[in-house]
């Protein structure tokens, strides 16, 4: 079996949804920010948190666990500034008592979703792998934590992980039963769908000054499914080899400005929004590309939705009313 933590959440869900093809699959979560509802119900379900180690005894000992994908972070860059023990509590150290019932149950395939933010701002229009980490927020500072704990839990008692840095994660599962739903909401793509659904009565541009050819942020977009797909082979390799200790980039590899991203928007509702400019926001980047060429190289993965399939799925799921 393979637990995932955290896949009653957006990420996790479509993860689970596409792995319980493949994989028998037990799901631990807490539902704070996840829902029961997106679970597939061809998984077991255990409700708890995976700080806490009296769970994870039960699950280890009840089930024949061989890998474990862990999804379940804090994850609201705002958020993490304002009240960043509440990111080291949960995203570090409920981590590190997970790796460790891990260990203790000779559990040693694992696959780590982290995040771009643990670049920071870079310097470069394609990120890879080789660049730089210097994150800027609590954030990304404690998925890149947990990245380096990783690297030495290797070294020392022969772990075996896969770190996927995720950039900007959109879209909905093609039944339209799974997708995107936060409270608050902060990504742009179900911004600005709730915007044409009536649910807000503007979007927020922030910042018209980049220095990018019409003076809004660019990032790159990637559809859950797509994400899904990636852990998916990332899993399969891990199970297949002895030895194996890896971080990929996952994203598009094509940026697109929060303009074009508004205007696809428009042109798959056919609604027009209300746009209200302002200021930049402290410590966006102008640019956040992904080079996902490693990931593709080593482990054949190709991302199929392109940025008006991935808002068209998004909104399928949104105007259905979750």
């Amino acid at each position: 079996m393979i637990l995932v933590v955290g896949g009653a959440g957006y990420v996790g869900s479509h993860l689970v949804r596409e792995l319980i093809e493949k994989e028998e699959v037990i799901v631990l979560d807490n539902l704070s920010t996840g829902f029961k509802s997106l679970v597939d119900l061809r998984a077991t379900f255990v409700e708890g948190n995976l700080g806490d180690r009296k769970v994870l005894d039960k699950v280890f000992t009840t089930y024949p666990i061989k890998a474990v994908m862990h999804f379940a972070a804090n994850s609201l860059v705002g958020e993490s500034v304002v009240d960043p023990y509440k990111y080291y509590e949960n995203n570090v150290a409920a981590t590190l008592t997970l790796l460790k019932a891990m260990l203790d149950y000779n559990v040693k395939n694992f696959i780590f979703s982290s995040t771009a933010a643990t670049y920071g701002i870079p310097h470069v229009d394609l990120i890879d792998e080789t660049q730089p980490n210097a994150p800027i927020n609590p954030y990304g500072q404690s998925k890149l934590m947990v990245e380096y704990i990783l690297a030495d839990l290797a070294d020392a008692y022969g772990l075996n992980y896969v770190v996927l840095r995720y950039f900007n994660v959109a879209g909905a599962h093609a039944s339209a039963e799974i997708g995107e739903s936060h409270d608050p909401e902060t990504h742009l793509i179900p911004i600005i769908l709730q915007h044409l659904l009536g649910e807000r009565d503007k979007i927020s541009v922030f910042g018209t000054d980049y220095d990018t050819p019409d003076g809004t942020c660019i990032r790159d977009y990637i559809h859950a499914t797509d994400l899904a797909n990636a852990h998916i082979l990332a899993l399969e390799a891990l199970l297949s080899e002895s030895k194996r200790t890896v971080t990929y980039n996952l994203g598009n590899g094509n940026g697109f400005s929060v303009k074009e991203v508004i205007d696809t928007c428009e042109k798959v509702t056919g609604r027009k929004a209300n746009i209200e400019y302002a200021d930049r926001r402290a410590g966006d980047p102008a640019k956040l590309v992904a080079s996902s060429e490693k990931i593709q190289e080593e482990l054949g993965w190709e991302p199929k939705f392109k940025l008006e399939e991935i808002i068209s799925s998004a909104w399928k799921w949104h105007s259905k009313g979750k």
